[in-house]
């Protein structure tokens, strides 16, 4: 899915991502581990917010999406706030960087949108590639228990001054959730209709730390979202922080 209508209505509807909250936890899950500056990839940065954040928490930032409608977003936010981030058109599972980086952030279940525990795998081979030795891999996750429990075949309305959405699952026995998505676009006393689809998938939590041993990271923590616990059963959305060795 390119993202071509939901790049332009991206931002207003995602009010509830806490980025600025979700930064500072970005980056004191760094500071922790001695990164407090350096090169960081921000892996599907959409829209660019987290990108512009962490840029002014000192990182020289790299954003990374598979959809060139939202690194154009991107990159107007980061001209309008005079920050200088370097945004690339990749696919995640084949990422080609000119250098090496310090830390990657994936942040917002952007690994979800990996159809297969193969393509997860060759995201983190990628990660691992241009991650120097002792740099951060933070990514968080929707889990299993989200996928059944709260997504499932529910339906979500969201709307601003500027659009309505309709927000329909599907979901499937090995945990994937087909996400239909209607936009009412408001013109006056009229609405423009557009439709757009995508599939996420939750992965086991072990079968994730799986998959990072085996591309060359320990995982130093797994933690319930935007917190220092642990997770739970009923966690939905996990942190990892992985260090390559």
């Amino acid at each position: 899915m390119a993202y071509a209508k939901f790049a332009e209505f991206y931002d207003g509807l995602n009010a509830g991502a806490e980025y600025d909250k979700r930064a500072e936890y970005c980056a004191a899950l760094l500071k922790a581990q001695g990164i407090t500056g350096g090169i960081l990839l921000d892996l599907g940065c959409g829209t660019g917010t987290m990108s512009l954040l962490m840029a002014q928490r000192g990182y020289s930032v790299i954003g990374v999406d598979l959809s060139a409608d939202m690194l154009s977003c991107a990159r107007e936010k980061a001209a309008a706030a005079g920050a200088d981030i370097l945004f690339l058109n990749q696919d995640m599972t084949d990422l080609d960087l000119y250098g090496t980086i310090n830390a990657c952030v994936c942040v917002l279940d952007c690994i979800n949108h990996l159809d297969s525990i193969e393509d997860v795998k060759k995201a983190f081979d990628k990660v691992s590639l241009f991650t120097e030795p002792g740099g951060l891999f933070i990514f968080d996750v929707n889990t299993v228990y989200k996928h059944r429990q709260v997504l499932a075949d529910n339906a979500f309305i969201f709307e601003n001054e500027d659009v309505f959405c309709a927000w329909q699952n599907e979901l499937y026995d090995d945990d994937s959730v087909d996400v239909s998505l209607d936009f009412f676009e408001k013109s006056g006393d009229k609405y423009q209709r557009y439709s757009e689809y995508f599939t996420e998938k939750a992965y086991p939590l072990s079968e994730l730390e799986d998959a990072l041993a085996q591309s060359g990271f320990e995982v130093t923590g797994i933690y319930d979202d935007l917190s220092g616990n642990g997770v739970s059963e009923n966690t939905e959305r996990a942190v990892f922080v992985a260090r390559k060795r």
